[in-house]
């Protein structure tokens, strides 16, 4: 349930800070290494600057170097910042007790994400107890178009962001079932809004299904989207949505108390 972004070398930035935090968040998307010719190549930086822009970032602890296989990945200091984070956020303290109780329900997967451009961004997730489940990685980014959690996201959003990204995002098929007409998007979104929750069937992934309720602060604006996500094998869509009324109490609380962005 991830996907990466590619990005325009030449909109790289032109400072040294913003090239310098190009190349960590490059190194933040590569969870498992990349080499210095490919971050350089990813993030329009000449390799020499991108070299001592790195060697900076690992004398701060936030980038690692593995001389066997060259990669650069994410250093100890880079996780630890990123626990931080999730705290301020209320990730971890408020928000994983809360998702644990909705997969011991469910006995499924249990997802949450936000909004983050054309996008949405995975930032907790709790695994289900069954043998075969869905799998996540907080951190990740994933499209909007073809995920139950990134249709509850648009449809949720203020008029002028849901406006924009229905016009702009990239229908990319990534499963199946995914959808590859806008106007069909549109109406897909428009019947989340209604419904109050959104589902797909092999539109991300095939044999996944998974369903999505948004997270609404007390005021009615938009915190997140959590979601159900299943193999199609063990459960059909009607089985997801029957869990809908689960996730909506979980939201509802989530939304009480997790502190404002």
């Amino acid at each position: 349930m991830t996907s990466s972004d590619s990005r325009d070398p030449a909109a790289a930035p032109a400072d040294v800070v913003g090239r310098a935090i190009r190349l960590l968040v490059l190194v933040g998307e590569h969870a498992h290494g990349s080499t210095l010719s490919a971050l350089a190549r990813e993030s329009g930086v000449p390799v020499s600057t991108a070299h001592r822009l790195l060697g900076t970032l690992r004398r701060e602890g936030l980038v690692e170097f593995e001389p066997d296989g060259k990669r650069y990945r994410p250093g100890l200091r880079l996780f630890q910042l990123g626990q931080q984070a999730g705290q301020a956020y209320g990730f971890a303290g408020t928000a994983l007790p809360v998702m644990r109780r909705v997969t011991r329900q469910t006995e499924e997967a249990t997802l949450m994400s936000v909004l983050d451009g054309a996008r949405h961004l995975y930032v907790h997730y709790v695994d289900g107890p069954l043998p075969v489940g869905v799998r996540s990685e907080p951190g990740r980014h994933g499209p909007l178009h073809c995920t139950s959690m990134g249709k509850v996201l648009m449809a949720f959003a203020p008029d002028d962001v849901r406006a924009d990204l229905l016009d702009r995002v990239e229908l990319t098929p990534h499963g199946p079932n995914s959808i590859t007409d806008r106007d069909v998007l549109r109406a897909e979104v428009a019947r989340a809004a209604d419904l109050g929750y959104a589902t797909v069937d092999e539109e991300h992934h095939a044999g996944l299904r998974a369903v999505a309720v948004p997270i609404l602060r007390p005021d009615g604006s938009l915190f997140g989207a959590l979601s159900t996500a299943a193999p199609a094998f063990r459960r059909e869509l009607d089985d997801l949505v029957a869990l809908v009324p689960v996730l909506r109490s979980a939201a509802a609380e989530l939304g009480v108390r997790l502190p404002a962005r």
